[in-house]
């Protein structure tokens, strides 16, 4: 089959740019002819036919359009409604800026309100929870919280991205969200001035009887080198039992997550993916292991990663469970970075826990069901506002005194 070269370079950068999000061609290649035409392989040839309707429509707007068009512009557009059509709020295009912001954020530090969210199924952004000590979290933004407009700009579960990098922005400049909140019937403006938000992910204490506490407010590249510092802080200091809060832990990298499992746990399984082919890929704890009795805090907060620590924990019989049920995400994306900087983070995985659970749209039930009341202040157990940890340490001291 025969086709001009000319009509071709007209529609090879967004035709390369469609084959590789569809994976339908892994290289084009043609063969010269004199006369200026070209062979295309049997595959390549059906890999143009199926994308037909796309070249037909962009020679229609690039030549009919009352406008200009930008060609760049139509193939973004084209690999954004690509992953939109999947109507999964985690599999998403980003663009270079997209990709570099998503980057800083998984170093831990940026510019913004230091807050968290996800697309919900309802079609909002969903707060998952405001990072301890941010401004989001001075302002008082609530786990499920909806952010409803960005500067007075509509946003929606599938510009996710979009209102993330609207959020984010110079130290010390305002940003304004329109909150819609469970219990009220209008929504309400947020003022919220930037900072810089360098999350400190790991903080430790000792508490009564020779307790340690340690909280991890999320996982980033830095939370296993952390967490590894402050127990053995700890531990130089004695103590006898562990409590690990993960309370508003709305996850992160599941390697931090994996390395940490591994500290706490003996020999066996930590977690499991599984992708649509089946494949499983499992990750084992060593035999080591910390040792000591141990609780772990969670709640409606607690997502993704801190999901998998939990889940292998409660499964493991390393320790048990004290708070309220979990988020429910137990989706695992892959992001793929383009040669011209941009990326697609795409759900290639489902992770399982150690008994085979899987908690997407669930969570994990603790042992313990204890709610947090509406003036409940986070460590502020013996003043009676923090139930769920003045139940933690009363499991420990239990525990201890089996021993």
């Amino acid at each position: 089959m025969k086709f001009s070269l000319k009509s071709l370079l007209g529609t090879v950068a967004f035709l390369v740019a469609a084959i590789m999000i569809t994976l339908c061609v892994m290289n084009f290649i043609s063969i010269p002819l004199p006369g200026g035409s070209v062979i295309l392989s049997a595959r390549d040839y059906e890999a143009i036919k199926e994308l037909r309707k796309f070249i037909n429509i962009k020679h229609y707007l690039t030549n009919y359009y009352y406008k200009e068009i930008d060609p760049g512009v139509l193939e973004e557009g084209a690999i954004r409604g690509m992953l939109e059509a999947l109507e999964d709020p985690y599999t998403v295009y980003m663009s270079k800026l997209d990709y570099e912001n998503f980057m800083v954020q998984t170093s831990g530090i940026y510019e913004g309100v230091g807050i968290v969210v996800v697309g919900g199924e309802d079609g909002y952004i969903q707060v998952v929870s405001p990072i301890e000590g941010t401004p989001g979290d001075r302002a008082g933004l609530k786990t499920a919280d909806r952010i409803i407009k960005v500067d007075g700009k509509e946003v929606s579960a599938d510009q996710l991205d979009q209102a993330v990098a609207m959020m984010k922005g110079p130290e010390g400049t305002e940003v304004v969200l329109t909150i819609l909140r469970e219990g009220l019937s209008e929504p309400f403006d947020v003022k919220i001035i930037r900072e810089e938000i360098r999350v400190a992910t790991v903080k430790s204490d000792i508490l009564e009887n020779s307790i340690g506490y340690v909280r991890i407010i999320s996982f980033d590249e830095k939370t296993e080198d952390d967490f590894n510092v402050e127990v053995k802080k700890l531990q130089e200091k004695g103590i006898r039992g562990l409590i690990l809060d993960l309370r508003g832990n709305p996850g992160g990298i599941m390697d931090e997550v994996v390395k940490i499992a591994d500290t706490l746990m003996g020999e066996g399984l930590i977690v499991y993916t599984e992708n649509r082919q089946g494949k499983r890929v499992e990750e084992f704890s060593d035999k080591e292991k910390l040792g000591l009795p141990l609780v772990v805090l969670v709640d409606e907060g607690s997502a993704s990663a801190s999901e998998i620590l939990a889940g292998a924990i409660q499964d493991s019989g390393t320790g048990v469970l004290v708070g309220t049920t979990t988020f429910g995400k137990a989706l695992v994306q892959t992001v793929q970075r383009m040669n011209d900087g941009s990326a697609i983070k795409m759900t290639t995985a489902q992770y399982y826990t150690p008994k085979g659970r899987s908690i997407q749209g669930k969570g994990i039930q603790p042992d313990y069901v204890v709610e947090l009341p509406e003036d409940g202040v986070i460590g502020e157990y013996k003043q009676g506002k923090d139930p769920q940890l003045a139940k933690a340490v009363e499991l420990i001291k239990n525990e201890i005194k089996s021993d």
